[in-house]
């Protein structure tokens, strides 16, 4: 009687991507347009069109312009005016004596604007329109090849449809960069679970020309490198080290523009997020205005900020148990940190956390998990969301005076 044969190892990989309850669906092939991605899809353009159609009928209502609050609100003024006249001719002096200039902001999405009307016969305002929403269209297929890769067709789909659904969803549908650097991120991370390590650096120095906190991009390849590093024990690809050296310049180089016009070449470009109100004070700003808010109230919109800061942190809580793949739980960690560490208006801080969509894989889990038992329920819930998002990022964009 012979003997049964030691089981065969398995054949080894470059980089182990994942931790191991996600492994197997993590080395499935490149594919950047999975099976279900276009139903995904519509789900994603049906909820944010109807975002528009309402932020447009009810600008109406309120009598006030259309275009003002779809392509002119807040910081779009300030990211049209750079693609129209370029850096340096717009200061604004607040009544504290700050001197906010347009420096603070990165150059890639005034940069496409600015292309688009060269090439196409469009307003500035029209323009970054354009780019935003061709941004998010492009940022949801990302999410939907994540989620697939990892979750299988109805996850994705899931986190597709979440992501459209988000109280602060309404940014995807502004003249913003947040469309613009979730577009960047979520193939750049793709790119890192495929261990095509120069498409994600370079998508990484793109995503840190995108917006302030673009680092976490570079952050999140830099400690899949890392790890794929320590896994590899010598056999590192050299694409791997030409990727995570790519990773950071974008971002790095701005800020280093900055300092150079400054006269400050490592500390210039942070003085002027300082006039911004914005510098990292590891969470004393934020327990400032928690006090506040509880002695004197805010309104609506600065204790929903709070709720959906608290359920961020709450939600990567969840991620790190759910085990998903490095990569994510460094970018989506990354983001809960710097709206955590960093000051600021508290109101735009749901917007920040915008890019971080794999904060949404557990609750798309959960929500596919009830889908399957009862499927009642899981419509009620996910109609009650998408209909209460839609009315608070319509209040936000056509109706509130907070910034955005």
């Amino acid at each position: 009687m012979s003997t049964p044969s030691a089981p065969l190892p398995e054949p080894a990989v470059p980089y182990p991507p994942v931790w191991p309850r996600a492994a197997r669906r993590a080395r499935r092939p490149w594919h950047p347009a999975p099976a279900g991605m276009l139903q995904a899809l519509a789900v994603f353009v049906a909820v944010r069109a109807t975002g528009v159609v309402a932020v447009v009928v009810t600008s109406l209502l309120y009598g006030r312009p259309v275009t003002r609050n779809l392509a002119h609100a807040w910081d779009s003024h300030w990211y049209l005016h750079i693609a129209t006249h370029g850096y340096g001719h717009l200061i604004w002096i607040t009544p504290t004596g700050d001197v906010q200039t347009d420096w603070a902001f990165f150059p890639l999405y005034p940069a496409l604007v600015r292309a688009a009307t060269v090439v196409l016969p469009l307003s500035p305002g029209g323009a970054g329109l354009l780019v935003a929403w061709c941004a998010a269209v492009v940022a949801a297929c990302g999410i939907y090849a994540i989620g697939h890769r990892l979750y299988g067709r109805a996850v994705a789909t899931a986190l597709v449809a979440l992501w459209a659904s988000l109280p602060h969803s309404v940014v995807l549908t502004l003249a913003y960069t947040e469309p613009l650097f979730a577009a960047l991120a979520a193939w750049c991370l793709y790119a890192v679970l495929g261990d095509r390590w120069l498409t994600a650096g370079a998508l990484a120095a793109l995503a840190g020309l995108s917006r302030p906190n673009g680092i976490a991009a570079a952050v999140a390849v830099l400690a899949a490198a890392g790890y794929a590093v320590v896994r590899c024990r010598g056999r590192v690809p050299a694409g791997l080290w030409v990727g995570a050296v790519l990773a950071p310049l974008g971002w790095a180089g701005y800020v280093l523009w900055v300092g150079r016009r400054t006269g400050d070449l490592l500390h210039g470009y942070f003085r002027v997020q300082s006039a911004w109100s914005s510098r990292l004070d590891f969470g004393r700003g934020a327990l400032r205005f928690l006090k506040a808010l509880f002695l004197h109230g805010g309104g609506v919109v600065y204790p929903l900020a709070l709720v959906v800061v608290a359920a961020g942190v709450v939600l990567f809580g969840l991620l790190c148990l759910e085990r998903a793949p490095l990569p994510l739980v460094v970018f989506a960690g990354t983001l809960v940190l710097m709206v955590v560490a960093v000051s600021g208006p508290f109101a735009s801080k749901p917007r920040f956390l915008l890019p971080a969509f794999p904060l949404l894989v557990p609750v798309a889990l959960a929500l596919v998990r009830t889908w399957r038992t009862r499927r009642a329920r899981a419509l009620l819930l996910g109609g009650t969301l998408t209909a209460v998002s839609l009315a608070y990022g319509t209040f936000l964009a056509a109706v509130a005076r907070q910034p955005l």
